[in-house]
C-alpha cells in the first residue's frame, strides 16, 4: 500500500506560530496555502512577504501562499490546524464543509475546551467527522522555529503510519520531528504544562528565587503525571518532549504567554489583553482531575489566581502552608 506524501499543506492561522510552521513545511518542500481570517493581513502578507506584527523580522518563505480564501485548501492533502483552543472546534467545522474527505487535521494548539473538558482531539472529531486527527506538540517558541533554529517536537495520532508519515513529511534539518501513538499523552503534556509555566512565572514576578522555580517544576510536574495517567496518558510520552521538554522551556521565560501572564500577576500587574491558552485551560484541568481525585494543588492554586479567589502572593501561602508528606 501507497503511503501518502502529503505534498501539499494547509496552515489554517496565520498568527507567530502558524506562520513559523508555514516557513517550516514550505523548507520541507512541501507546498504551503497559509490562511488567514482576515483578508487585510493575508493582502498584507502577499505584498510584504512577511507578517510583520505576528512574527516581526522573519521573512515569509517562497513556497508559501498567503490568503484569506477558504476555497484555496480544498486540495490540499493534510492541515495543520493553528487556531486557539478554544476556538478549535469552530475552526475544524468550518474547515469539514470545504476539505476532501480524509484529510488529516493536526492540531496544533495546546489546550482542554471549557465547558465541555473535551480534549482538543475528541473536539475535532465530533466536529469533523470522518477526518483523521493527530497533534503536533513539544518545546518550541514560533521565534525560534520561524528563524530555522534546531528544534524537536513530537507528532502523534493514534494511526502510527500517519504519524510517521505527517513527521516526514515536515521534517527539515533543523526542525525534527519524533512520532507517537499516544495521542492523549500529548495533549495533557502540551495542556496541563501551560498552567503550570503560569505559576513559575507567578513564582518569578513576585520574586521566591531560582529555587522555588525548581521545586515548582518537579512537582509541577508530579502533578502532569498523576492527570495524565488518570486520562489515558503514558508515562514514557510524558518524559519526553511533549510534556517534561516542553514544561522546561515554559517555566523559564518570558518568551512563554503563560510565564508571561504569570509573571504579570506575581508582580501585581494587571493581565495582557490577550490571555494565554493555559488561562483558559486552568478551571477545566482543575475540574477533571476532580473528576478523577487526581491532587494538583499548583493548577488549583493557578485557577484560584485567575478566577480572582486568591492573590498571587496568598495562592503562594496556601502552597507552602500545605502539611509535609512522601515525595513518593
Amino acid at each position: 500500500m501507497t503511503e501518502p506524501v502529503f505534498a501539499k499543506i494547509g496552515v489554517v492561522g496565520a498568527g507567530a506560530w502558524g506562520t513559523a510552521l508555514a516557513n517550516v513545511a514550505a523548507r520541507a518542500g512541501r507546498d504551503v496555502v497559509l490562511w488567514a481570517r482576515d483578508p487585510a493581513q493575508a493582502a498584507h502578507m502577499v505584498s510584504t512577504g512577511a507578517n510583520a506584527k505576528r512574527l516581526p523580522g522573519v521573512a515569509i518563505e517562497a513556497g508559501v501562499t498567503p490568503t484569506s480564501d477558504l476555497s484555496a485548501l480544498t486540495f490540499v492533502d493534510a492541515i495543520l490546524l493553528v487556531a486557539p483552543a478554544q476556538s478549535t472546534r469552530a475552526v475544524a467545522a468550518e474547515l469539514a464543509r470545504t476539505l476532501a474527505p480524509g484529510v488529516p487535521l493536526v492540531i496544533c494548539a495546546k489546550g482542554v475546551e471549557r465547558g465541555t473538558h473535551a480534549f482538543l482531539s475528541d473536539a475535532v472529531r465530533e466536529a469533523a467527522t470522518g477526518h483523521p486527527v493527530a497533534s503536533l506538540s513539544g518545546p518550541s517558541f514560533a521565534d525560534d522555529v520561524a528563524r530555522g533554529l534546531p528544534t524537536a517536537v513530537t507528532i502523534a495520532a493514534e494511526d502510527e503510519t500517519l504519524a510517521r508519515t505527517l513527521g516526514a513529511a515536515l521534517a527539515t534539518n533543523t526542525f525534527r520531528l519524533y512520532h507517537s501513538t499516544d495521542l492523549r499523552g500529548v495533549e495533557i503534556g502540551g495542556a496541563a504544562k501551560n498552567v503550570l509555566a503560569i505559576a513559575c512565572g507567578v513564582a518569578t514576578g513576585i520574586g521566591l528565587g531560582a529555587s522555588a522555580q525548581a521545586a515548582l517544576v518537579a512537582r509541577g510536574f508530579a502533578e502532569l503525571l498523576r492527570f495524565a495517567r488518570a486520562w489515558g496518558g503514558r508515562d514514557e510520552t510524558l518524559m519526553g518532549l511533549s510534556g517534561l521538554g516542553d514544561l522546561v522551556l515554559t517555566c523559564g521565560s518570558l518568551q512563554s504567554r503563560n510565564f508571561a501572564l504569570g509573571h504579570a500577576l506575581g508582580r501585581g500587574e494587571p493581565a495582557p489583553a490577550k490571555l494565554a491558552e493555559g488561562a483558559f485551560t486552568a478551571s477545566a484541568l482543575v475540574e477533571m482531575a476532580r473528576e478523577r481525585d487526581v491532587e494538583m494543588p499548583i493548577a488549583e492554586a493557578v485557577a484560584a489566581v485567575l478566577e480572582g479567589s486568591l492573590t498571587a502572593k496568598e495562592a503562594v501561602v496556601s502552597l507552602l502552608a500545605r502539611p509535609p508528606k512522601s515525595e513518593a
